[in-house]
């Protein structure tokens, strides 16, 4: 008996996961291309066979009892298991196809992901990459993205995830700078120097640097700032002054000689640096077109050395 109400439910099971993500009956009837009032007795059908209100209904949005946070997230579960069949099934049958999106901030995503999708894309004619581009943590469930590039010292709660590389900062000049201004001997001296930094908001201007046991703050001033990490490499390049530049982005001209690095025994401390994953929600059985592409990125990411190891280069973004 208790098989067949199981199985009796798990269209109205596959409904509520539906409504939870899309967040109203409305949304979910349009993805599933059904009509809102079938949607809500769907629902209203599962909680009456589970005895328990989970969903709070308002006339401005829904929300999830306690009981139906639990709920959901086997739903999810067993929608999730359902893909896997799915594709496995379709694996047997046909090549790796369908799409991914990925978030990935601008600067990470411009210069060591997009020189990567080529190769990629090549390698599976069948699979669509949709990338977001922004700097912002966005929710992998609200906005539909199947895996996000971040900076963390480990995944978030909710979320599983590959470590790829560090990313760190430092500081960087141009020698035409260097001899029109001299070179700073401690960073201290920074202080009167023209300085290039973000400019996002006040503490961009507030440099920290750490050798051993001494650290050393400075409120830097400069004529120039830009969020943009290509426009700051720019203005150094042109003897602006001196920028902070993460090292997949500094590092051709450094292995150059078209930058000079000021400060190498220092750290430079930022809230931008630290390890970078790919990350995808825990719940979530990875779909076989986004575990090669976490493989792909694995394989050509994996503790890089942005110093040794090359990326391709699109020279359409210099």
């Amino acid at each position: 008996m208790r098989k067949n109400k199981q199985f009796s439910l798990l269209y109205e099971m596959a409904v509520f996961a539906e409504v939870v993500e899309r967040g109203s009956f409305t949304a979910a009837a349009q993805s599933l291309g059904s009509s809102t009032s079938s949607v809500s007795r769907s629902v209203t059908k599962l909680e009456d066979a589970l005895n328990t209100h989970l969903l709070q209904r308002s006339t401005r949005k829904l929300s999830l009892t306690s009981s139906g946070e639990e709920v959901y997230t086997r739903c999810r579960q067993m929608v999730e298991t359902s893909d896997l069949v799915l594709e496995t099934c379709d694996s047997l049958n046909q090549d790796i196809s369908g799409d991914i999106c990925v978030s990935v901030p601008k600067a990470l995503g411009s210069t060591v992901l997009h020189p990567l999708m080529p190769d990629f894309l090549a390698q599976y004619p069948l699979v669509n990459i949709q990338m977001i581009l922004d700097d912002r943590a966005l929710d992998l469930i609200d906005n539909r993205i199947d895996l996000a590039l971040r900076i963390t010292d480990q995944p978030p709660q909710g979320m599983l995830g590959k470590e790829l590389f560090r990313l760190d900062h430092m500081l960087c000049v141009s020698p035409e700078y260097i001899e029109q201004h001299g070179m700073p001997e401690h960073p201290a001296e920074l202080r009167q120097h023209s300085c290039i930094y973000l400019g996002n908001n006040p503490a961009d201007s507030r440099w920290r640097l750490k050798k051993d046991s001494e650290v050393v703050d400075i409120d830097v001033t400069g004529r120039y700032a830009a969020n943009h990490t290509r426009v700051r490499l720019d203005a150094v390049r042109r003897g602006l002054g001196i920028a902070t530049l993460p090292t997949f982005t500094a590092a051709p001209d450094l292995r150059s000689g078209r930058l000079i690095r000021l400060f190498e025994n220092w750290q430079f401390i930022t809230n931008y640096q630290g390890a970078v994953w790919v990350l995808y929600t825990a719940t979530r059985h990875l779909p076989q077109r986004q575990r090669v592409f976490v493989e792909y990125l694995r394989e050509h990411l994996s503790g890089i050395d942005f110093f040794e190891d090359q990326l391709p280069i699109c020279s359409s973004l210099e």
